[in-house]
């Protein structure tokens, strides 16, 4: 029987051996957070706040913007219910800001072609650039990531790269897209046709207002074999497989139909929509700070060229 005060956790393990995915913490130390005066400063959850103290605020309703999920998908935490901490995601989410705030992150997805600039302390230049298709996005939070693919000297190079790693110097998108699917990592068992982009590609400008453009190409695939069993998911970015009637008999076997209609699989691999609002709440907070300080470096950014260009007419003089 468990001592009184406690949720399945016993009174004689030390606080230090509490797992941080456990959601099993004593009450009396969420109630001492309760009753915590910085606590009730910051405005915690759960926590009553005095009417005296703060003025009230008329809160508009929150609206989530339909493309939250694939326009923000490195804020969406890791949607297994027993690694979520929303201490740590609030922290990480603070810190993800906070970069964002040095270096531009653009909007891109699945398909985009981008170009990264990296610090590399064994280059001549001290950085290195990289351009390629994104044909995956994994990862949550600081541990977002994206792989970038290319041809080189007729060889497939991925580079994966850390969102949010301060070794980045620059992202630039240069042509903004979408395709069919999610997930391009079928590009490696693909012609080379359809994963070269020249290192010298200028960026295509979209209009603005304009939506994101989907790119409808279908991928032909190489012969057999393949590093995974494409035929057996439902991608719709390749050309007809024509496989050998025995593949077909096995993939038609190992089918599974009815996971489209499977409700709880679908709950427990997304992030509910409160969840999501939250998370918009903060991130919609710091959305002028983030244009501010993108103006900020584009300014010191004219402000250098306009100084090298006077330091250079007058050498010339």
């Amino acid at each position: 029987m468990l001592p009184k005060g406690t949720t399945f956790l016993t009174s004689w393990i030390p606080f230090k051996h509490i797992s941080r995915n456990s959601n099993t913490v004593p009450r009396w130390l969420v109630e001492k957070h309760r009753t915590n005066s910085l606590a009730k400063a910051i405005g915690a959850p759960g926590v009553a706040v005095d009417d005296a103290s703060t003025p009230e605020k008329d809160e508009k309703p929150l609206d989530l913007p339909y493309d939250f999920r694939n326009k923000y998908t490195d804020f969406l935490p890791d949607p297994t219910f027993w690694k979520r901490d929303k201490l740590a995601e609030k922290l990480e989410r603070t810190d993800m800001i906070r970069r964002r705030q040095i270096v531009s992150i653009p909007e891109f997805y699945v398909g985009s072609i981008l170009a990264v600039t990296a610090s590399d302390p064994h280059s001549s230049t001290k950085s290195n650039r990289f351009v390629g298709i994104c044909i995956q996005r994994s990862g949550h939070g600081l541990r977002h990531c994206f792989t970038l693919r290319n041809i080189v000297d007729g060889l497939g190079v991925e580079i994966m790269y850390e969102m949010y790693n301060p070794t980045i110097q620059k992202i630039e998108v240069l042509k903004l897209e979408k395709r069919l699917d999610y997930d391009l990592t079928y590009l490696r068992d693909s012609l080379s046709e359809y994963s070269t982009v020249p290192f010298d590609m200028k960026p295509v400008q979209l209009p603005p207002g304009a939506d994101v453009p989907v790119n409808d190409v279908k991928v032909e695939l190489k012969p057999r074999p393949w590093s995974q069993r494409w035929e057996r998911k439902e991608l719709k970015g390749i050309k007809p497989l024509n496989l050998h009637p025995v593949f077909e008999a096995r993939t038609k076997k190992d089918a599974k139909p009815w996971e489209k209609w499977d409700l709880m699989k679908q709950y427990r691999q997304s992030i509910h929509e409160d969840d999501q609002k939250e998370i918009y709440k903060d991130v919609s907070r710091h959305e002028h700070e983030l244009e501010s300080s993108r103006e900020r470096v584009k300014g010191s950014k004219k402000l250098r060229k306009g100084q090298l260009n006077v330091s250079t007419e007058k050498n010339e003089k």
